[in-house]
């Protein structure tokens, strides 16, 4: 068993795991200054990584007695390379040409366009959870990745999954 030092991790100079979510983060911020996807770095990826996924989603949704889930972000192909991703990222559409972030895309979220989007809560409390799957292969899931088309295709080459709550 490994030490929790070389866990597979995933953590962010801005959110606290299971701290609150700064507003500037979700569609409750002022101005320009909302719905910018937050800085995220994760650590000891396990060898044999190919590519990183990243499925952020809030999943204290109401639901009646079955909550569900509602995806704020979907990002394929994280090359395992990388240390982290900046804030802001989301909207740095520059950014994917850059030769470091190469076969990177983002999928559609639950307001059916790609990209961050926090939907406009009804009430606080709710937890976000970040989820970041290391893989043992890069994704082909065409134009439109969704977070459906995404777990059905790491079924059974997931190495490790790391993950920071945070809550709004």
């Amino acid at each position: 068993m490994s030490s929790s030092s070389e866990e597979f991790r995933l953590a962010s100079s801005a959110i606290n795991h299971e701290g609150r979510l700064p507003r500037k983060y979700t569609e409750e911020g002022q101005g320009a200054q909302k719905n910018i996807s937050p800085p995220l770095e994760w650590y000891n990826v396990p060898k044999g990584t190919e590519s990183l996924a990243l499925v952020v989603q809030d999943i204290d949704v109401p639901g009646g007695s079955d909550p569900l889930s509602w995806t704020i972000w979907v990002v394929v192909n994280i090359p395992p390379s990388l240390k982290g991703i900046p804030e802001g990222f989301s909207s740095m559409e520059d950014q994917l040409g850059n030769k470091e972030y190469e076969g990177v895309k983002e999928g559609h979220n639950d307001h059916k366009v790609p990209g961050y989007r926090v939907p406009m809560l009804p009430d606080h409390g709710h937890r976000f959870e970040f989820k970041i799957f290391a893989l043992d292969e890069v994704l082909d899931l065409g134009n439109k990745v969704t977070k459906e088309k995404l777990l059905d295709a790491i079924e059974g080459h997931v190495l490790s999954e790391a993950v920071l709550m945070a809550v709004f």
